[in-house]
Order: C-alpha cells, then sequence, then structure tokens
C-alpha cells in the first residue's frame, strides 16, 4: 500500500494524512449540518448536501493531486499574471459584484451562472507575488525603494481592493503578508513605519465610514463590534450564543456524530459556525485534534522552508501555510467568542465553493514544493536560501 502511495502521492505524507483527515471530517460535519438546509429548500433530502459536498471534496482532492504534480517553477512567472488579473477581477467585483448580507464578494462567470470569490484568487495570488519579490530582492531586501516599496504597493492595493466587501479576509492577507516581509528580512523600521501607516489609513477609513453608519456594511462592521463589546442581544450575539451553547454541551468526548442539536438554531453552522459543530458532535478532544492538524501543517511547512535551497519555495510554502493557519484560528476563535463574527470559513472543512478549491490549491502547490525538495537547480531570477539563515 505505501508503495501505491508513493508512486503516485508525492511530497510529504504527514501533509497528505492532514488533507485526507480533513476532508472526512468536512463530509461528516457539513452532512450532519445542513439538515435544517435540506428541509427546507429540498423536501427532507438530507443526502443532497452529503452528495454535493462528496462531489466539492473530490474535486478538491483532484486539485490537490494535479498541483502537487506541477513543479513549483511555474508559479514564479505566473504569480505577475495572476496579480495583474486578481486587481481589475476585484474592481469589476466592487461594481457589478453578487452581493449578499450588503458585501460584493462574487463574481459570475458568464453563461455558467456560476459565481466565485474573487478575494480566493487574489489572496492566491498575491503570496505567490511577494514570495516572489522576496525571493528575487534577497540582495536588495534592506534597501527602501530596491526591496520594501515592490512588496508592499501590491499589498496595500490588493488589500484595499478587499477591505470594502471583506474586511477580515484584507486583514488576514495583510498580516500574513507582514509576517512573510519578517521572515524575508526586510527592514523592521520600515515595517514598522508602514504599520504606522496602515493604522493611520485604517483610522481615516473607520472614520469616513461612521459617517455612513447606517448604510450596507458598514452597519453591519458596527453591529458586530458593538455586539462582540457589549454584548448586547443582537443578531452577532445571537450566533455566537448559540455556538457556546454547542461547545458547552460538547463536553469532552461530544455527544456523536450526527447528535448536534445547535445545528438546528445556529445560523451557517456549515460555515461560519462549522468549529462549533464539530466540538458539540466530538468535543474538546474534536476541537483539539483540528487544531492540531492546522498547526501540524503550519510545523511541517516550516520544516520544508528549512530544508529548501531556493528562496521561493520556501516563501511561498510558509506564506501559504501561515494564510491556512491564521484563516483557521479565526474561524475558531469566533466560534469561542474571542472575536467579533467575521464570515471566515474553516480551509478544506466548511461547506464547498470557491475557498475549499483555492483552499485545496494551497495544500497542492505546498506539496509540490515538498516533492521537488530534493532537485538543486535554480532558474533566473531567484536566489538561493543563505547558510546563515
Amino acid at each position: 500500500m505505501s508503495g501505491v502511495f508513493g508512486r503516485y502521492f508525492k511530497g510529504d505524507r504527514v501533509i497528505w494524512t492532514v488533507v485526507i483527515l480533513l476532508s472526512l471530517v468536512s463530509l461528516m460535519t457539513v452532512y450532519s449540518s445542513t439538515g435544517s438546509l435540506a428541509y427546507r429548500f429540498h423536501g427532507g433530502n438530507t443526502t443532497y448536501f452529503l452528495i454535493k459536498q462528496l462531489i466539492f471534496l473530490g474535486l478538491g482532492l483532484s486539485i490537490v493531486f494535479i498541483t502537487h504534480l506541477i513543479s513549483y517553477k511555474v508559479y514564479y512567472p505566473l504569480s505577475t499574471i495572476l496579480l495583474g488579473v486578481s486587481v481589475p477581477l476585484l474592481l469589476i467585483t466592487l461594481v457589478f459584484g453578487a452581493t449578499l448580507n450588503q458585501a460584493s464578494r462574487w463574481l459570475e462567470v458568464p453563461g455558467l451562472g456560476i459565481t466565485f470569490q474573487t478575494s480566493d484568487v487574489a489572496k492566491l495570488a498575491l503570496i505567490m507575488y511577494i514570495s516572489k519579490i522576496l525571493s528575487h530582492k534577497q540582495k536588495d531586501i534592506k534597501d527602501l525603494r530596491q526591496g520594501f516599496v515592490p512588496l508592499v504597493i501590491p499589498i496595500g492595493l490588493i488589500c484595499m481592493l478587499i477591505l470594502p466587501a471583506n474586511f477580515s479576509t484584507a486583514a488576514l492577507l495583510g498580516l500574513a503578508c507582514w509576517i512573510m516581509m519578517f521572515v524575508g528580512r526586510v527592514n523592521l523600521k520600515y515595517l514598522l513605519g508602514f504599520t504606522g501607516l496602515g493604522v493611520l489609513l485604517l483610522g481615516a477609513f473607520i472614520v469616513i465610514a461612521l459617517q455612513f453608519k447606517n448604510v450596507g456594511r458598514v452597519h453591519t462592521w458596527i453591529n458586530r463590534i458593538e455586539n462582540f463589546a457589549s454584548g448586547d442581544n443582537g443578531d452577532g450575539n445571537y450566533q455566537v450564543e448559540q455556538s457556546k451553547i454547542a461547545i458547552a454541551t460538547g463536553g469532552i468526548i461530544g455527544k456523536g456524530p450526527g447528535r448536534s442539536t445547535q445545528r438546528n438554531f445556529l445560523p451557517h453552522p456549515y460555515s461560519d459556525f462549522i468549529f462549533a459543530i464539530i466540538v458539540e458532535e466530538f468535543g474538546l478532544l474534536g476541537g483539539t485534534v483540528i487544531l492540531a492538524l492546522y498547526l501540524i501543517l503550519l510545523f511541517r511547512s516550516a520544516l520544508i522552508v528549512k530544508k529548501a535551497k531556493r528562496t521561493f519555495p520556501a516563501f511561498l510554502a510558509f506564506g501559504l501555510a501561515l494564510l491556512m493557519a491564521l484563516q483557521a484560528l479565526v474561524n475558531m476563535m469566533v466560534a469561542v467568542n474571542l472575536i467579533p463574527v467575521t464570515g471566515q470559513p474553516l480551509p478544506l472543512v466548511s461547506m464547498g465553493g470557491t475557498s475549499l478549491f483555492f483552499s485545496s490549491a494551497a495544500f497542492g502547490i505546498i506539496l509540490s514544493i515538498s516533492r521537488s525538495q530534493s532537485k538543486t537547480e535554480l532558474f533566473d531570477g531567484e536566489e538561493p536560501v543563505e547558510d546563515n539563515n
């Protein structure tokens, strides 16, 4: 069996195990948490969402498999193209995108009736591009004009375009890029200055937004923050209260698969609050295992970085794993009421969509990098990792 696995599934086997385990958890939990949806929209046919999620996961695992066979070198030139495509996509989405909860996040593919979240494309493109620039500029990375400015311009542009519709995604992406620049030896005083400028711009954005506090998305943000801070029984707190009930009644070992009761009361138990359903059904032990899986992903990616002889794949593997781990932590923190409601899905676990597909692509790229570590050749523009790093 191991011989067959080694022949077709290359790369880090621990990460492959994480992918498979998260997929199994996703299938069980989505099936359990979509019962109310099935009765509301599909006449009680509970297998509808099971089959749908099975198809999504099958496509996602296919993406992981195909992507892990593609050389990481493809993403070096592709990053610039994807970033160039992401900017107009985000602009079009802001103006013409499909709106849900006062947020224009989705764009419809003409003629197909399929919508996708353009910020997922932008996240992947930006991590690739920052990895490329960090790799290419290592000799000038301490210089303001040569090393720092080429990094902050695309980061600022992409995050600003995502911000109006999806504040949490913009913040997570900006944080991941900041950590990547820190690890990439960017001058700390420039990073701190950039952070200060970001705080000032965010403050100005908040001041302007408060002038339109009863309009669309701004009203949603203010309500979520006020509910979190005050504990008022608003919509945001209703979600959190139901989530805390689910977690509290789960205990140590949980109620068992498919035995959640809060799935009938908790809004979006299959996406934003899926972690609460996991803890209710599998207990604190199950929740700890899920957290451990994402930390293992981050740890194994750090080992890939440590073994890497080239800077581009090292930064790329670290950036993608970091972004998924941060997103998972935010989803879990919302479920236990440590931060306001954000709407971040649990990577590879929440009910399928573009987030699942792009998480699959990220896993595949990381596995591709681990698969190619035995090769030592470089290509134009890439710098070798310095021995003292």
